[in-house]
């Protein structure tokens, strides 16, 4: 009988090990392969696949995160075998007390074997197989090992995987260095890594926390009171966790489509450093938001999009849309929209070129061109006003009148030259910007103003490495960039840009504050479907210089209710400004 129970056993445990995966090899196997984007200071944006961290053990951890995974997690686990007949016993007791699910009696073991061999499945198969891969584990490797297994592999929430990536992922800092409040948070997320992620769930992070430190005081690894400072003066550290808005996935997004064009594709882990810093994105999010609540829906703006650059093109901050989880269409990048009266500085820098000056008179009248006659936004004509007054005051007529004296071809070139390759017809129209642009592109072409006249190519990647810090790419600065506008013409706009600002369409764009100086130009599209405010400020404190972009409407191009580019998108510019200087 012995022999014959001995025979069905050995059968049944065939059965259910006949397809268990070879534990040497699967802890072995190479893991996706993974790609993180960084802020200018290290921040990580977003990331595609698993997020690793680089290899810890228990040997290089501080002693209070291994005690306070072991205290929550398996206070046995120097004492099984794999399985805790004692932690499976007192789990059923504590649950049928409860009368709910509170504790579970998976061993640390056991959690390696399922998260790393097997599915998530909820089969009698499945668990079958996680106890006799446990078993087999323990036979396998030293408990260390299997420490170490688990903890640079289990789930962490946010997409990350072990404890040195959530360490950096919240924190911002490797494992090797969390404090003791840092370990309880980090300890406390495998019971439910979303639920409870500090950064979207801080009040639910802090009170696990205190949960992890309470089971340190019962294991003897703490006493009360330090339990208590811990939990009171760690807090704060949450706060690493939340991050700023957005993030710059919508950055994220642009940086990660153009990243196959510098590398291919590795087939390894990848950090992509970056140009966007933090403070800006923080102020054109804010800004954008801000507006868009306040006054931007009930009159019918429901999208917007920012862009700051540097003088040179670098992309420093981009708000794709209002909300990144309801839209991930990227109308910053991916956008094309009429920019209405902002496309003038293209016509009167085309003008320039052709000879005139900003004190050229040209006559505000009705003007005709192939039976077109376009009209100004008041309805009236002023009589004969110098350029930098028409385009101070967004005159239609005189600006369609200079791009028929530079020639329209011409100012097709010079668009194209300034990096609006969008612009490819020479209808009599586009001296009123009825061309589609992205605001990125508008934006550069500002930027060339703004830096005297060198082309501003956008481009927001620095470096990208591989896992082990191998520079895979580096953004080199190949000489002086080529000049699209003589230095002269470039003064000249800058200067006719001011004067919007201080006298003209733009008057609600100057940001409060000392130094700070401000030029730019209003686009306002038929029937109020785009609003525009592009330009640029200098800190004349300190010489600091940055563009900044500024589109809103609708994604369907509906009217706006009287939203012109001196109103709100004016107000982002100047609330971005007033809340991050250059």
């Amino acid at each position: 009988m012995v022999i014959w129970s001995a025979v069905v056993l050995a059968g049944v445990i065939g059965w259910y090990a006949y397809d268990l995966p070879n534990v040497q090899e699967a802890a072995a196997r190479p893991r996706p392969a993974s790609m993180v984007v960084q802020a200018v200071d290290g921040t990580p944006l977003a990331a595609v696949g698993p997020i690793h961290g680089d290899p810890v053990s228990v040997a290089t951890l501080p002693p209070i995160l291994v005690r306070a995974v072991l205290a929550t997690e398996d206070r046995r686990f120097h004492h099984h075998f794999g399985v805790d007949p004692i932690g499976v016993t007192r789990a059923i007791i504590v649950n049928v007390t409860q009368g709910r699910f509170v504790q579970g009696g998976s061993t640390i073991t056991q959690q390696v074997a399922k998260n790393l061999f097997l599915t998530h499945a909820r089969t009698l198969r499945r668990k079958v197989q996680e106890v006799l891969l446990a078993l087999w584990l323990e036979h396998t490797f030293t408990k260390e090992q299997i420490l170490d297994l688990y903890l640079n592999r289990v789930y962490l929430g946010a997409g990350t995987y072990g404890m040195d990536a959530a360490a950096r992922r919240y924190f911002r800092r490797p494992a090797t260095q969390v404090t003791p409040y840092q370990a309880a948070v980090l300890a406390g997320l495998m019971k439910a890594p979303s639920r409870l992620n500090p950064a979207t769930s801080p009040d639910r992070a802090h009170a696990r926390a205190r949960e992890v430190l309470g089971n340190l005081v019962e294991t003897g690894d703490l006493d009360a009171a330090q339990a208590a400072r811990i939990a009171r003066e760690g807090r704060s550290d949450l706060a690493l966790a939340r991050g700023r808005g957005s993030g710059g996935r919508y950055f994220a997004g642009w940086v990660m489509d153009r990243v196959d064009g510098h590398v291919g594709t590795p087939g390894r882990d990848l950090v992509v450093e970056t140009t966007l810093r933090p403070a800006v994105q923080h102020a054109a999010e804010q800004a954008l938001s801000t507006v868009l609540e306040r006054e931007g829906r009930a009159r019918g703006a429901t999208q917007g999009a920012v862009v700051v650059l540097d003088p040179g093109g670098a992309v420093l901050a981009m708000v794709g849309g209002r909300d990144f989880r309801a839209s991930q269409f990227n109308r910053a990048a991916q956008a094309r929209r009429q920019p209405g009266s902002a496309f003038k500085p293209v016509v009167f820098l085309a003008g320039l070129e052709a000879g005139l000056r900003p004190d050229t008179v040209i006559p505000d009248a009705p003007v005709r061109v192939r039976g077109w006659a376009p009209e100004n936004h008041d309805g009236r004509f002023r009589g004969p006003i110098s350029l930098t007054e028409a385009l101070a005051h967004s005159v239609n007529t005189v600006a369609v009148r200079v791009a028929e004296t530079a020639g329209r071809a011409r100012v097709a070139r010079v668009a194209r030259r300034l990096g609006l390759t969008e612009v490819d017809t020479e209808d009599p129209s586009l001296a009123l910007g009825t061309t589609e642009v992205s605001p990125l592109n508008l934006t550069a072409a500002y930027a060339a103003i703004a830096n005297g006249g060198t082309a501003a190519f956008p481009h927001g990647i620095t470096r990208i490495l591989d896992r082990e810090g191998r520079v895979l790419y580096r953004r080199q600065a190949s000489g002086t960039p080529p000049r699209v506008m003589a230095p002269g013409h470039a003064a000249d706009l800058r200067a006719m840009l001011r004067a919007v600002v201080t006298g003209g369409t733009g008057r609600a764009a100057q940001p409060r504050g000392p130094g700070l100086i401000a030029a730019g130009k209003t686009g306002t599209t038929q029937a109020f479907r785009d609003a525009w405010f592009v330009g640029f400020v200098q800190d004349t404190t300190d010489g600091g210089l940055a563009v900044a972009g500024v589109w809103m409407g609708d994604d369907r191009a509906r009217a706006m209710d009287g939203v012109t580019g001196g109103t709100l998108p004016a107000a982002v510019f100047k609330a971005l400004f007033e809340s991050w200087r250059p």
